[in-house]
């Protein structure tokens, strides 16, 4: 605890010598920084159906793709620190520029968003009234999947993932090439929570490759489609 402490204090100076008031934090290290912050103000900036499945405790849901999110800031104490968070951190890191752009003083990032919150298994609350998220491929299914003698290749994505979405040509490409030899599946981790928490999926987009149950490879984020090609066929 006190190392995080040292590298929080460490983090905070360097980025107010450089005169930055948009910090990024680690998973603890924001978790830290918002228990020792009373005057925190807790930002959400998912959409409403993701904050309803789960989302941090006294947080304030405010849409970050919604074209009234900069109207909405209005909410918020620019005087008062703001801790901010998406699922993976692409969001939060938009939604945390805005913010420093519209006159707040001090916002924290959260690295790696719920995705790493949850994997780290600290506390999160769901809406009593949420609907339950669809509960997708079993443990069971993905087994049989990837107990395949040919390579399988498995992309977990989500549509608002803006990373997913510049990765999803290539995907789609070596597909096609790779149709009989190779198997490539995509899935959507919005369908599939439970089944990524138990691969331990905790960023997106996550590239796993397995052969006969076993897996061989892991990447992650925007990789080049010449690495995808070495470590398919490298395991045919």
């Amino acid at each position: 605890m006190k190392l995080l402490k040292c590298l929080l204090l460490i983090t905070l100076s360097l980025s107010a010598s450089v005169g930055y008031a948009q910090v990024p934090l680690a998973v603890d290290a924001f978790n830290q920084k918002l228990a020792d912050t009373p005057q925190g103000q807790l930002l959400d900036v998912r959409t409403p159906d993701e904050y309803e499945q789960g989302h941090l405790a006294k947080s304030q849901n405010l849409d970050v793709k919604d074209p009234v999110f900069v109207q909405k800031l209005a909410t918020l104490d620019k005087d008062k620190p703001v801790f901010v968070y998406c699922l993976s951190g692409g969001r939060s890191g938009k939604a945390a520029k805005l913010l420093v752009d519209n006159g707040f003083k001090e916002v924290y990032d959260m690295q790696g968003g719920f995705l790493k919150w949850s994997s780290a298994k600290l506390p999160f609350e769901k809406d009593k009234n949420a609907i339950a998220a669809p509960t997708g491929m079993s443990q069971e299914e993905f087994n049989k999947l990837t107990a395949s003698n040919q390579p399988v290749l498995i992309d977990f994505y989500a549509p608002w993932c803006a990373p997913c979405k510049k990765m999803m040509p290539t995907i789609e490409k070596l597909t096609r090439e790779y149709a009989g030899k190779a198997t490539i599946k995509t899935i959507n981790y919005d369908e599939n929570k439970a089944l990524a928490q138990s691969l331990q999926v905790d960023e997106i987009p996550v590239f796993l490759l397995y052969k006969n149950g076993k897996l061989l490879w892991r990447g992650l984020g925007e990789m080049p489609e010449k690495e995808f090609r070495e470590v398919i066929e490298g395991n045919m």
